[in-house]
């Protein structure tokens, strides 16, 4: 009997992966519409900007992936390349994760 599972459960995980990249590239409103401050790039582009590296290098990891499926990459490039997705994803959370404390700790000061 053949155990396919892990490697189910792990192509299953990364489709998971790459659809919520694909997501938060997509942002609800148009973060980009903002005028932008006299002297440099706004937070809105600079998070646009941002979101895109992550989706960028979840699309490199795919491609990886999928020519290690089809024999045509080695398996540590392959790796390399997810970990450097998993870098990306984790980064971005942390930045949001602060982000939000950041927002409720200025909701808590008096006014």
């Amino acid at each position: 009997m053949a155990i396919t599972t892990p490697f189910n459960a792990a192509a299953a995980a990364y489709g998971s992966a790459s659809r919520l990249i694909q997501q938060a590239a997509k942002p609800a409103a148009d973060l980009t519409a903002l005028a932008p401050t006299a002297g440099g790039q706004n937070f809105a582009d600079m998070l646009a900007s941002q979101v895109q590296g992550v989706v960028d290098t979840g699309r490199t990891s795919d491609a990886m992936a999928m020519d290690m499926v089809n024999g045509k990459a080695n398996v540590v490039d392959m790796v390399t390349a997810l970990s450097e997705s998993e870098m990306a994803i984790e980064s971005m959370v942390t930045v949001r994760d602060r982000v939000i404390s950041a927002y409720e700790e200025i909701m808590r000061m008096p006014i």
